[in-house]
């Protein structure tokens, strides 16, 4: 078999860039919400995990707790470090999910300083215990201040 030597012509144009434009947004839509500075703190997280896998295992979407080790991937151990949160008194609980974002450097509350609260069954002694653990910390604030409030407000002095 012979082969011709050649050139073979193929038309070929490069693609356009496209020149960047700012993003507008539609109008009617307001812009989406700034995002605050700072992280969540991890006993804030584990506290609202804690509520989301109870309500799991209540609902029977998950058989027990051994089940929730197995799906999360962690010791049962862990998990019971988790849901013991859910023994703090109620306030307590609130005034964690409301800890003001940790802007830079560590937590100022710790998981091992809750669990040790949780131990104590009596709300009343645990409520003490938390307001030395935040005098400890130099928190003060909203975090303090149990009592009567508005459904969905925010704990305020």
């Amino acid at each position: 078999m012979m082969t011709i030597p050649g050139t073979v012509a193929c038309p070929f144009t490069r693609p356009r860039r496209r020149v960047s434009r700012p993003h507008r947004q539609p109008e009617g839509l307001a812009p989406p919400p700034r995002v605050p500075a700072g992280r969540v703190p991890r006993v804030a997280r584990l506290l609202a995990l804690a509520i989301r896998l109870e309500q799991l295992v209540q609902a029977g979407v998950v058989a027990n707790y051994t089940a929730l080790a197995e799906l999360g991937h962690v010791s049962r151990a862990r998990v019971t470090q988790i849901l013991n949160l859910l023994l703090l008194a109620p306030d307590i609980q609130e005034a964690l999910l409301f800890l003001p974002r940790t802007e830079r450097g560590r937590d100022a509350i710790h998981l091992g300083e809750l669990q040790r609260l949780a131990l104590v069954v009596d709300w009343k002694q645990q409520r003490k215990l938390w307001q030395t653990l935040l005098a400890k910390k130099g928190l003060t604030g909203p975090l303090t201040c149990p009592g009567e409030r508005a459904a969905g407000e925010r704990p305020t002095c």
